[in-house]
């Protein structure tokens, strides 16, 4: 997510540059290099740096990314929740999908159990969590 929107981000705000294809596979070599270290792409440079171009969103739906980063955030801190409280997390969950389309998006992760915020608390949060997750299961 944070590749696609950080390209989108630099596409919509460099037009000329973006205007050339070999400027769009920089830039995206770029930011893969940056948000996704460790992953060794030998041989298949030229796959990696053209990884935009299979990229649906980005030509028929764009900043649609961004949707998936507010979901992720969301499904993270109602599993925080259900960790704790599973039968209550659960139960939040089914209101804040009852609620459809008929409150906010904060008021609707409100309801779930989630805060709709940015801040460095909230993604550190869910980021440790994640972190712990993934620590646990490297040692089992």
């Amino acid at each position: 997510m944070a590749v696609v929107d950080a390209f989108q981000h630099w596409v919509y705000t460099n037009h000329a540059a973006a205007a050339d294809p070999a400027n769009c596979d920089a830039k995206w070599a770029e930011l893969w290099g940056r948000f996704m270290p460790g992953v060794d792409w030998s041989g298949l440079e030229q796959e990696m740096m053209t990884g935009w171009h299979r990229k649906l969103h980005i030509h028929q739906v764009p900043l649609y990314y961004v949707e998936y980063g507010l979901a992720q955030l969301g499904a993270v801190q109602v599993w925080s929740g259900a960790l704790r409280d599973q039968a209550g997390a659960v139960a939040r969950y089914r209101r804040a999908l009852a609620l459809g389309g008929t409150a906010s998006l904060p008021d609707l992760y409100a309801t779930a159990g989630a805060k709709f915020a940015f801040d460095a608390g909230t993604l550190g949060e869910a980021v440790a969590l994640m972190e712990r997750t993934i620590a646990e299961l490297d040692t089992a």
